[in-house]
């Protein structure tokens, strides 16, 4: 397994997408929606393609929470298959004023918020510690 994959919503495409160039200068592998969907792809196709190969799923948590359609199947499906030993863990990030769903509230997670550069350094490590 291979990869990060970035679980956003579309109102934080922006932040989400800061993050995942971020990472992906510090040498992470990102799988970004914006960037691996082309025209006249299947989403399903494509996202279910990211979900099965990626290490980790950055759950990127906002004031607009994470319980839309969309990223909220994908995070679930990820916390599903890491419950089932399945090699993937889900990292939660604080990108605005928001908390973790109740499900995750026991996770600990980055907190980009009140200082990116820290945030991102821990999950920096976090995805260090995950690497094969």
């Amino acid at each position: 397994m291979t990869g990060t994959f970035i679980s956003h919503r579309r109102s934080d495409t922006a932040l989400a997408e800061r993050l995942a160039e971020d990472l992906r200068s510090l040498g992470h592998e990102v799988w970004f929606d914006e960037w691996e969907i082309d025209l006249g792809d299947s989403i399903v196709e494509k996202m279910n393609a990211g979900l099965t190969t990626t290490r980790a799923l950055v759950l990127c948590c906002s004031a607009s929470g994470v319980e839309a359609p969309w990223i909220g199947r994908e995070w679930m499906s990820a916390l599903a298959r890491q419950l089932n030993g399945h090699g993937i863990k889900v990292l939660p990030v604080l990108l605005t004023g928001s908390e973790l769903p109740p499900l995750l509230a026991d996770l600990r997670y980055a907190d980009l918020r009140t200082n990116y550069a820290t945030g991102l350094a821990e999950l920096d490590r976090a995805l260090e510690r995950l690497a094969p």
